[in-house]
């Protein structure tokens, strides 16, 4: 069942905390034994603050209500430099907690640092001491706590590097809080930072880049306008770069989200480019299927990889996600895909027969021949095909069309203005902040 499982490589380029809803959901899929996961978790939590939670596994896997007592001193530890933090910070944090003296801060930071130095006797230790102490928030679970101090912190830090360690942390408390508009508007901050930023080395904007598409797997699969947004970033160059370098397992999302997705067929063709290039490095059935479909023509192969893919986004944290509907759980995306991808090989398989058995087409739809007839019969209607079934002889006949000149220039300059516009983007999106910078 985990042959097809993604979560060793998605963790490794993952903060520790944004692994545990990974593991929750292998946990509830029984993808691997209970004390397999609870180990990882155990392991997970080794890196953080949160002892209590990890004293709480401990007591589940081993069956017992004792404690190690290395756990014992560790969350000693964390009470008393929690305890040193709060003080440390709390002239600070009183003052932002108090929404008349917030007031008179300022857009100008260096307005602000000289304001509350005079007025306040809140310097430089101050403002480092909050963001120590919204780091260990973060470490401890409290991540409501931690966005609000880091979100504080960045309206006073001059440190930029200091202020972008800040914002991912900040994205990966609000991704954590499944806050999704308010992750999505962090991700394109730090998108427009990590573009336009001078980095030490090529290869450190590589990774940074692949951090954050990485990261941004948990909006794209949540948020509403998702779907387009993860096309939107995966196909720009830079980042379509960093997928083919180091991040080849990517194209699982990014192909799903393209067959799911109709108002972006148009991105099909440039899919399947990139999927024939990244063959010999990456595949699973989600990308051998479309392989199959549109460079083999292999029906057969299709139909076979249709079924296995149904497995794997059952399987996989981002595209499994289970809604409950009553007394009922539905996995919306897998219905999607199954749809689309059935239409995929229907239109395709129309594309080259005039007159087709339907008998044929339903098996290599995987569906009953009366399921077949249906779905071709509202796909008539719908004036999505332009067809007519002969029922005595069980057949589609299909009628000839010869595409229109014109319709065909079109159809090609909406992918040029797409590809004129993220170009555009690219070029003016790096200038806006270094000129926002410069300021």
């Amino acid at each position: 069942m985990a042959e097809h499982d993604l979560t060793a490589l998605l963790a490794a380029q993952m903060d520790r905390h944004l692994v545990f809803p990974l593991l929750e959901f292998l946990q509830e899929r029984q993808l691997y034994s209970e004390p397999e996961i609870l180990e990882a978790k155990i392991r997970l939590l080794s890196g953080t603050n949160m002892v209590d939670y990890a004293m709480d596994i401990h007591k589940s896997l081993h069956g017992t209500d004792d404690v190690p007592e290395d756990m014992v001193r560790r969350r000693a530890e964390v009470v008393s430099r929690l305890r040193s933090l709060e003080e440390a910070a709390a002239p600070l944090v009183t003052f932002l907690q108090n929404p008349q003296l917030v007031q008179e801060l300022r857009p100008d930071k260096q307005y602000n640092i000289h304001m509350l130095q005079d007025r306040y006797q809140i310097g430089p230790d101050q403002i480092e001491a909050l963001y120590q102490y919204a780091k260990f928030q973060f470490e401890c679970g409290n991540y409501s706590g931690a966005a609000d101090y880091l979100y504080q912190y960045r309206a006073l830090c001059t440190n930029s590097e200091r202020s972008v360690s800040a914002l991912w942390g900040k994205l990966a408390a609000e991704i954590l809080m499944q806050n999704w508009d308010v992750a999505l508007e962090e991700l394109n901050r730090l998108k427009e930072i990590i573009d336009s930023k001078n980095f030490s080395s090529p290869l450190n904007q590589l990774q940074n880049r692949i951090w954050l598409m990485h990261w941004a797997l948990f909006i794209f699969f949540n948020h509403e306008n998702g779907r387009n947004g993860i096309i939107d970033l995966f196909f720009q160059d830079r980042y379509l770069n960093a997928i083919q370098t180091n991040a080849h397992h990517l194209l699982r999302y990014l192909a799903t989200a393209v067959v799911v997705n109709k108002r972006r067929r148009n991105m099909l063709k440039d899919l399947i480019k990139v999927i024939q290039q990244e063959q010999h490095s990456y595949k699973d059935p989600i990308t051998e299927f479309l392989e199959c479909l549109y460079v083999n023509y292999d029906f057969d192969g299709a139909q076979q990889k249709l079924m296995e893919c149904e497995q794997v986004i059952l399987n996989d944290p981002f595209l499994g996600k289970r809604i409950e509907e009553g007394n009922f759980v539905t996995v919306p995306l897998r219905d999607e895909f199954l749809e689309n991808a059935r239409l995929f090989i229907f239109e395709t398989y129309c594309r080259i027969h005039r007159c087709i058995d339907i008998s044929m087409l339903a098996q290599k739809l995987n569906m009953s021949y009366d399921e077949a007839e249906l779905w071709i019969m509202n796909l008539v209607r719908s004036s999505k095909l332009d067809a007519r079934i002969d029922s005595v002889s069980g057949t589609l006949i299909m009628t000839t069309n010869h595409v229109n000149v014109h319709e065909q220039i079109v159809e090609n300059l909406k992918g040029l203005n797409m590809r004129t516009y993220m170009l555009a983007k690219n070029i003016v999106e790096p200038a806006q902040a270094a000129q926002q910078a410069a300021r």
